[in-house]
């Protein structure tokens, strides 16, 4: 009896602090808010904008939690991949620039850093 109680204090203390039931929404959210990002890029169509639209899609994903972060992480990784693939006549150092400002947003710095001079408030 002791040991059935014990097992089961055990999973509710481990299932409210993993509160892995969260990770799918947060990844949800997170396409979601790399979805809003590109479409603001492409809406925005401002000249140097891109890499605050690749650090500010990374850092509002990320805020939402673990599961943000991931999809965050998959998606940069796989839209820099497939760039890689095609001749979008960016290059490598464009592809690492822009991992770099994927990376700063992940990791909570201000999207700001990148933000053009000029580009409307708007975005």
């Amino acid at each position: 009896m002791k040991l059935i109680l014990a097992v089961l204090v055990l999973v509710l203390v481990v299932e409210t602090q993993a509160q892995w039931y969260r990770y799918p929404g947060q990844a949800i959210g997170g396409a979601k808010d790399m979805w809003r990002a590109y479409r603001d890029m492409r809406q925005a169509n401002w000249k140097h904008s891109d890499k605050y639209f690749h650090a500010r899609g990374n850092y509002d994903a990320a805020r939402r939690g673990p599961g943000g972060r991931w999809a965050a992480e998959v998606i940069s990784n796989a839209r820099e991949g497939v760039q890689g693939l095609g001749n979008s006549g960016r290059g490598k150092a464009d592809s690492e620039a822009d991992q770099r400002a994927n990376r700063w947003g992940r990791n909570g710095g201000d999207p700001n850093r990148y933000r053009p001079n000029g580009l409307p408030n708007k975005y």
